[in-house]
């Protein structure tokens, strides 16, 4: 299906002897690479392959517990409230210092090498072959057994991971399991001997248009900045880096720039609500940014999160077409048909318009998208078309989705 152009905010490699904590960007640190658009509106991925400022995740200080390991004494510091403001009319907004005083302890630095025999790790396609690179990229603390959350392409073909806390620690990190149709991973330290400030998971079903918002990263290499900002939109579609597309997107006027990838947006509680992704370049293509930013929303990541956790692969439900908007926001145009796949198996043809799923209007491809996504591989739905002036229902089976999108999917 087709979806909102997006790139990822890619990292610009570190140059040799960089500090990892510097308070500037690395010297020698260029543009961006940037990733083919694959429509109208161009969106960069946060992406982890140039320099990818550490994100930092918005953690929640508050009451702390101590785990014990046969390592050491790993402390956890569970979350608390007031870093909301409620005005007398009844509307949230930020106290940004009490929120990043709270929550920064909860973000965490990643640095990603490349091997140097690899064509397409964190540099992507846009690294020479044989060469070796490193990157920086954003992660947050999730629970008191080490495990942290980040983007996908942040960590995507790494040969080595170091994590760096808020206090100045560095462990490896392994990767445990990852999902690039949401662009979201989750990779593991040892915790023994560190205070964990793990954040609280929200939700972005919540959210309105017009909530506060709050991100911490490394934006061209300037460590544990703080941006703010609202909610300009919801429900929006962006690219995954396997070509489908991650639905309920998040859309936020907060900064994000390279070295955003991989890190927190927080609601007014401090909540995690979603992971810097990508930005909107436009047609002027600069990776820097624009006041349109896309996270990948944390519900889209929670009901899979035990099986990252376990090194479990994430199936997504599969129709197989590609679709675009109509003029009048009436359903989505089918464009193509993948031969063989579910859609192609149920009649579904080129130029149909699905106007409904399970009985349920389909006003645009976003809706579209959003439906199949709430789906698990296997599933009947109905679903309702316009074909040559009549309405018919066509009963698909959803298959799993593949690896890489096929040029029709």
């Amino acid at each position: 299906m087709s979806s909102t152009d997006s790139t990822p905010l890619w990292s610009t490699p570190v140059p040799p002897e960089a500090p990892s904590g510097s308070s500037g960007p690395p010297p020698g640190d260029h543009e961006p690479p940037r990733r083919p658009p694959s429509g109208g509106r161009l969106a960069a991925l946060l992406v982890g392959a140039a320099v990818l400022g550490a994100g930092i995740v918005a953690a929640i200080l508050g009451a702390a517990g101590a785990i014990h390991t046969a390592g050491g004494t790993t402390t956890v510091v569970g979350s608390s409230a007031g870093a909301v403001v409620t005005s007398a009319r009844g509307t949230t907004s930020i106290d940004p210092a009490a929120l990043y005083a709270r929550a920064a302890g909860g973000a965490v630095d990643i640095t990603v090498s490349s091997g140097s025999s690899s064509s397409s790790g964190p540099g992507g396609p846009f690294q020479p072959p044989n060469q070796s690179s490193t990157a920086l990229g954003a992660g947050a603390v999730i629970d008191g057994q080490g495990h942290i959350l980040t983007a996908e392409h942040v960590v995507d073909g790494a040969t080595s991971i170091t994590v760096t806390f808020q206090d100045g620690t560095k462990r490896k990190a392994k990767l445990v399991g990852s999902d690039p149709s949401t662009d979201t991973a989750v990779i593991k330290v040892d915790p023994a001997g560190l205070t964990l400030h793990p954040l609280a998971l929200g939700s972005a079903a919540s959210l309105r248009v017009g909530d506060a918002l709050a991100v911490i990263g490394d934006p061209f290499g300037y460590d544990r900045s703080l941006s703010t900002g609202l909610v300009s939109g919801l429900d929006r579609t962006i690219s995954a880096p396997n070509g489908f597309t991650v639905a309920h997107a998040i859309q936020t006027d907060a900064a994000l720039n390279p070295g955003n990838s991989g890190g927190p947006v927080l609601d007014a509680s401090g909540d995690l609500v979603g992971i810097a992704d990508q930005i909107a370049t436009g047609t002027s293509g600069a990776d820097s940014y624009t006041g349109v930013g896309f996270a990948v929303p944390i519900d889209a990541v929670k009901s899979g999160l035990s099986k990252l956790e376990q090194g479990k692969k994430i199936s997504h439900a599969y129709l197989g077409v590609s679709t675009s908007e109509q003029s009048d926001g009436q359903g989505a145009l089918v464009d193509s048909v993948q031969s063989g796949g579910p859609a192609a198996r149920a009649g579904l043809k080129t130029g149909d318009l699905v106007v409904a799923f399970n009985g349920k209007p389909v006003d645009s491809v976003n809706g579209l998208v959003a439906a199949i996504a709430a789906q698990q591989p296997g599933d009947q739905v109905t679903l309702t078309v316009q074909r040559g002036g009549a309405r018919k229902q066509l009963t698909v089976t959803l298959g799993t989705q593949p690896t890489q999108a096929p040029s029709a999917g």
